[in-house]
């Protein structure tokens, strides 16, 4: 990165804490598409399978202690739930139900694949995608096959690795090698990792600014 590059960088990091340091609201939850607020502003949604740090990464993204936990009653685990971020509301962030529950339902997983699948394909409000992936594990075949649901929607999507700090730098490595070699076979998949600790804070401040800019474009808040 160039001194310019880094420059630039940190100057869309700053505007975008900046920016999540103001209104960031639960707005509701949508257990099917018929609840779905009207597509008026870009959404950025996040996937991932359960027990992947989704909720804390929620929180560190937006700076706050339990954000996420808005979403986290009975009866909700199964919805897009929808948060606002901005005054005016600039875009939406979409917390999307955990996957790769095994001990759920067959009938519970079919509904969950019917509303996650409806959503991706008919969107058009989705700018883009966050799929999740452990950094202790890398991705698995629930991810990969999360990762084909995407492409088969034409929904582009960044590979966001979680819990970075809960591994050695040479495993770390590794993990980072092999998840950038599963995304180069998938077609929707963003180019650009992202290894994040929300614990530690490790690249919450790149991938805040990753997701204003894919929610407002190149130019991002001066736009």
């Amino acid at each position: 990165m160039t001194p310019e590059e880094e420059r630039e960088q940190n100057a869309r990091e700053l505007a975008a804490s900046r920016l999540f340091s103001g209104r960031v609201d639960f707005l509701l939850s949508a257990p099917q598409l018929k609840f779905l607020p009207d597509p008026t502003v870009p959404e950025i949604a996040f996937c991932g399978r359960s027990n992947v740090g989704k909720s804390s990464l929620l929180n560190a993204l937006t700076g706050r202690k339990a954000i996420a936990r808005a979403s986290v009653t009975p009866g909700r685990t199964q919805e897009l739930n929808f948060f606002e971020v901005g005054e005016p509301t600039l875009f939406r962030l979409v917390d999307m139900p955990g996957y790769g529950f095994a001990k759920a339902p067959p009938k519970v997983v079919e509904k969950w694949k019917r509303l996650v699948r409806d959503y991706l394909r008919g969107r058009q409000a989705l700018h883009r995608t966050l799929v999740l992936v452990d950094s202790r594990h890398g991705p698995k075949e629930v991810d990969r096959e999360m990762m084909k649901m995407l492409d088969e929607a034409a929904a582009s999507y960044r590979i966001v690795l979680t819990k970075a700090d809960k591994v050695k730098a040479s495993e770390l490595d590794k993990v980072v090698a092999a998840t950038a070699e599963e995304a180069r076979k998938h077609s929707a998949a963003f180019p650009e990792l992202h290894v994040t600790s929300a614990e530690k804070g490790m690249g919450i401040a790149a991938l805040r600014a990753a997701v204003v800019q894919d929610a407002l474009g190149p130019g991002g808040l001066s736009e």
